[in-house]
């Protein structure tokens, strides 16, 4: 008898499983590229419309080589090298087909409907390609304007049962989600300053992901936000976007410009005699990112506060309302969302949050306000979720 078969329960060294090739991620994702681009190409060039064959060819060269450069500049722009341009080419090129592609699911919808109607091809065709054409054209080009406006202001009454009377009338205005990045928005950034200003807040918030990279490539953006005033205190916290670009480097240059970078902890704002706990937290994300000392903690930024008094914590993501619940803080202030940006992605986005924009309660005593933030991620493009300032107002019960 062989020894192995004298110890049948000693450990063999099992054929050692081989992992699946990197490559394989591809599969999935040109699949989405290519329903993302052939949706829309099929029908608006070549789809029962019988166009001239130079208008077939020139449209099909014109997606195919949009398609071919995409994954090309969106690796330049946001890979290592970090170009500008090639970021601006490629985050543009999201937001466009992604409104030709939802415009293009309606379109064909409206194809059957005229057939069903008894309009015959081509003009069925033609009617619902060029149709579909135009509302994409209108929508971007209005999604743009909508984009690189300075944001509207948004009011909000909320009232906080533990707030006391001296903090009654309390304003908040809310920034989140400036996003400096590949376009230069040095005066769009001048131009929210002065409209935050403008409204003489107590209190302002920048609820995170405040630059697409780091402080020195978007130090000229950043650099309004130094003029911004308040009368009780200006507070800042992380989102997910600095955590690819030195989030610690964000935090202490929004220090230097003379915010209180609520690194999970809290400072107090006291008026008429009464005071509020202003606390936040770290993004979501923080703890995973592998930045040493980072990662969201409720209890943390609340340590040795009053447990009497009302909170109002900051935290980036409304997905973190549970912990807000569960220490019971009575405000939450988020962004994150861009309130969809994109409209149907407002769809998409509910599925991975709470709440994509306003104000919404989680518990007898937490609510949570969801802004839709005030600029935008990637596209230069917002359509049906329109940018926003927000200017809470605490009441007292």
């Amino acid at each position: 008898m062989s020894d192995v078969e004298a110890l049948p329960s000693s450990p063999v060294a099992a054929p050692a499983r081989r992992s699946a090739p990197r490559w394989l991620w591809l599969i999935p994702a040109f699949t989405v590229l290519g329903l993302l681009f052939g949706v829309p190409w099929w029908l608006l060039v070549v789809s029962g419309s019988d166009w001239p064959t130079p208008v077939v060819v020139a449209g099909t060269l014109l997606f195919a080589g949009v398609l071919v450069a995409f994954p090309v500049t969106m690796v330049l722009g946001h890979g290592p090298r970090r170009l500008d341009a090639a970021a601006r080419f490629g985050d543009t090129v999201i937001g466009v087909i992604w409104v030709l592609f939802t415009w293009a699911i309606l379109g064909y919808a409206a194809r059957f409907a005229l057939f069903l109607a008894g309009v015959d091809d081509p003009l069925r065709s033609r009617i619902t390609s060029v149709g579909t054409a135009a509302v994409a054209l209108a929508l971007l080009a209005w999604g743009y304007v909508e984009a690189m406006r300075v944001p509207r202001i948004r009011r909000v009454e909320v009232t906080l049962p533990r707030l006391g009377r001296g903090l009654n009338g309390t304003t908040v205005a809310i920034l989140a989600d400036t996003h400096y990045g590949p376009i230069d928005r040095a005066r769009w950034s001048a131009g929210v300053a002065d409209a935050v200003n403008a409204l003489t807040p107590d209190i302002v918030v920048h609820a995170g992901d405040i630059a697409d990279g780091t402080v020195d490539r978007r130090r000229a953006q950043a650099a309004p936000l130094g003029t911004i005033k308040s009368t009780l205190a200006k507070v800042y916290v992380t989102g997910n976007h600095e955590y690819s670009d030195e989030a610690q480097g964000w935090l202490d240059h929004m220090e230097h410009l003379g915010w209180d970078a609520l690194h999970n902890r809290h400072v107090l704002v006291e008026r008429g005699g009464d005071r509020l706990v202003l606390a936040g937290v770290d993004d979501a994300t923080a703890r995973s990112s592998g930045v040493t000392g980072h990662g969201a903690n409720v209890a943390a930024a609340v340590a040795g506060a009053d447990p009497d008094l009302p909170v109002l914590l900051v935290a980036h993501q409304p997905k973190q309302i549970p912990q807000a619940v569960e220490a019971g803080i009575d405000l939450q202030v988020s962004g994150h969302t861009h309130g969809g940006q994109i409209w149907p992605f407002n769809l998409l986005v509910r599925l991975d949050q709470p709440a994509v924009r306003g104000l919404s309660r989680h518990s007898e005593r937490t609510q949570l306000y969801t802004s839709g933030g005030a600029g935008f991620w990637g596209p230069p493009l917002r359509v049906f979720a329109p940018s926003e300032i927000t200017l809470l107002t605490l009441r007292a019960a």
